[in-house]
């Protein structure tokens, strides 16, 4: 598939005899020539662009249009990501499957339900296992009640040949208030790395300085034991010249 053309017009490619235009900061300038709004844009470093082209006269505005194209297209990948449209994904378990493997699956369960998905929750039978269904029924139990701060049932357990399934859709309230705390959470962490990090640089600075004040001291007694030895090596040879006097 190709992709979309761009349809917005650009500087040159306004084509039309006169124009509303709006200044870079969203002030009012007033109908005039697209010629004499480019001649504004550059003076700005900006592009004139036409954005109401419907209106009569069309309405442009003076902007970067390098960064507006790229704020639209984060606006329309939000809107794309809040559209989401669930879909059903599944999480496979055995009568058998020990906590340190139904963990992992619960983990993928719950990634699957704050992304907004449906999932269905399927232990499978094997030979003689189907003469354990309980167990079955239990791991499904299990798994319903380790989620219900998240989803509700929407499908009861039920068998289909060897596959005993049910089907759990989110709480939206629910899943909103676990993507705060997990962003809160996130938000701590970083400023934790951060804060570290500062405290490991002070440390390393304050370490510095202390060297430096070490080897000024250490510098300053070498030199003043330095003049004390001359001054001792001085003394004697005085001595001697008054002898020889």
């Amino acid at each position: 598939m190709a992709p979309e053309r761009d349809q917005t017009r650009v500087n040159e490619r306004i084509r039309i005899a006169e124009i509303r235009l709006i200044g870079p900061e969203g002030e009012q300038m007033g109908v005039m020539s697209p010629e004499e709004a480019m001649t504004l844009a550059r003076e700005h470093g900006l592009d004139l662009v036409e954005v109401a082209p419907n209106s009569r006269p069309p309405v442009c505005r003076i902007m970067d249009y390098g960064r507006y194209k790229y704020e639209q297209k984060k606006k329309k990948a939000s809107a794309n990501k809040k559209s989401h449209t669930a879909s059903l994904k599944e999480v496979k378990l055995r009568p058998g499957t020990d906590n340190h493997d139904l963990e992992f699956k619960l983990k993928n369960a719950r990634r699957f339900l704050m992304d907004g998905d449906k999932v269905k929750v399927t232990v499978m039978f094997r030979g003689r296992e189907m003469v354990h269904q309980s167990r079955g029924r239990a791991q499904l139990d299990q798994v319903r009640d380790l989620l219900k701060s998240l989803a509700k049932v929407e499908t009861l357990p039920r068998m289909e040949g060897r596959f005993m399934s049910m089907i759990l859709v989110g709480e939206r309230d629910a899943i909103e208030a676990a993507r705060r705390e997990e962003a809160a959470a996130e938000a701590v962490a970083a400023a934790a790395v951060e804060a570290a990090a500062v405290e490991e640089e002070t440390a390393e600075e304050t370490s510095v300085e202390e060297e430096t004040v070490e080897q000024d001291t250490a510098g300053a007694i070498e030199a003043s034991a330095e003049v004390s030895a001359a001054g001792s090596d001085e003394a004697p040879a005085a001595q001697g010249d008054t002898a020889g006097d």
